[in-house]
């Protein structure tokens, strides 16, 4: 389905007129650095082909109206309506509303039409993909004039304080930020950012995206209890952020939290920052067997420190580095999702078989895999 054409097509259905734009906004993945981002440290995502699509028009009154084509559902709520802490899938976009009034802009009410093929809950970035496309489109419809980062951080308002997942800025930035054939460098203290060249099938590999079908919620109680531990672990080390804590001498360092469990969510988020970095490097080296270690030591570190993995993912992680993947790792909160896999090209299809026999063996459903490149960000089609 093309859903540009989908969201035009609904949009005439709900208003019976032609919208006054089409925006896109993309899922992403996170080559590396999982829950750094709200310990003001290091990630390097890339967007996805895969996006959400908004038609949009202006409204001469205080009304949202909003038709979901993948749902067949609608939505209608004005804007002196809007209170935060609400559910369902609109209220990620009444939020971006929300956040944008809060912070004083004037924007008035707009129908909507929805479509988007980001996988709901894999670790990709769907929310965050709604969100962004809809403060790009009332950004152009209401002529605000914010920038691309600045628009990612009321996105990310919109999540945080409306819907209540207590996310870092990293899913909204690489929406909002992301360049085709690049990843992007996020220092998420500073929020510089670097377009780092990552195309690895010129140097023959790929990127395979393999998608459990276990599904997660950011909004969920282990998320933000892991958010809970870091900010702790700071306060007891003397320090803003875990970003703060170099990693030479860690266990002498990290000796003083007194609680094994602290400790670990401090090590992971200390050794991931550097793996993000080294990372960095890897690419600049065009050093994709670095780049796979790395990988596969940050998910190994999920799994022992953070305690974010689940048996499918850590299934697929084991099942890619036996079949010759040079790395692979879980992508996303955590609690299932999605795995990337790093593989030579003439690597992917005997290590997607072995996936999926590995879960016929288990009992569970065959995981949905594709390649991922590296596309843009968020902009308007039409």
């Amino acid at each position: 389905m093309n859903l540009d054409l989908a969201v035009l097509e609904a949009f005439r259905a709900l208003t019976g007129i032609a919208p006054d734009g089409i925006w896109r906004a993309p899922g992403r993945i996170n080559l590396i650095g999982e829950h750094t981002d709200y310990n003001d440290g290091f990630v390097l995502p890339f967007a996805l082909p895969q996006a959400a699509y908004l038609a949009a028009g202006r409204r001469d009154d205080a009304r949202i109206r909003v038709v979901s084509v993948d749902l067949g559902e609608r939505f209608e709520t004005g804007l002196d309506e809007l209170a935060p802490n609400q559910d369902g899938w609109h209220a990620y976009l009444a939020g971006v509303f929300w956040a944008l009034r809060e912070a004083g802009h004037e924007v008035g009410g707009a129908d909507l039409a929805l479509a988007s093929d980001v996988p709901i809950g894999a670790g990709l970035s769907s929310s965050a993909a709604i969100e962004c496309v809809l403060v790009e489109a009332l950004n152009d419809l209401y002529d605000l004039g914010i920038d691309p980062m600045d628009r990612a951080k009321l996105a990310r308002r919109a999540e945080n304080a409306y819907v209540g997942a207590p996310t870092g800025l990293m899913d909204q930035a690489a929406s909002s930020l992301c360049t085709a054939g690049h990843a992007l460098f996020l220092d998420c203290r500073s929020l510089a950012v670097e377009q780092i060249p990552f195309d690895p099938e010129r140097h023959g590999h790929a990127v395979l995206v393999v998608d459990t079908l276990t599904r997660h919620s950011h909004a969920d109680g282990e998320y933000a209890s892991r958010r809970e531990d870091c900010e702790r672990a700071a306060e007891l080390l003397g320090v803003p952020a875990l970003r703060d804590v170099g990693d030479d001498d860690l266990a002498e360092r990290l000796a003083v939290l007194a609680d094994d469990q602290l400790i670990r969510r401090a090590r992971h988020v200390v050794t991931e920052d550097q793996r993000v970095l080294d990372a960095c490097a890897a690419l600049r080296a065009d050093d994709f067997a670095a780049l796979g270690a790395l990988m596969t030591a940050s998910h190994v570190s999920m799994r022992d420190d953070y305690e974010i993995t689940e048996p499918s993912v850590d299934l697929t992680v084991e099942t890619a580095l036996a079949h010759g993947a040079a790395g692979a790792r879980m992508t996303g909160g955590g609690f299932g999702g999605c795995v990337l896999v790093l593989a030579a090209l003439d690597r992917l299809d005997e290590i997607g078989a072995a996936i999926r026999a590995a879960f016929a063996d288990s009992g569970r459903p065959a995981p949905a895999t594709f390649v991922a490149r590296p596309a843009a960000g968020a902009g308007r089609l039409a």
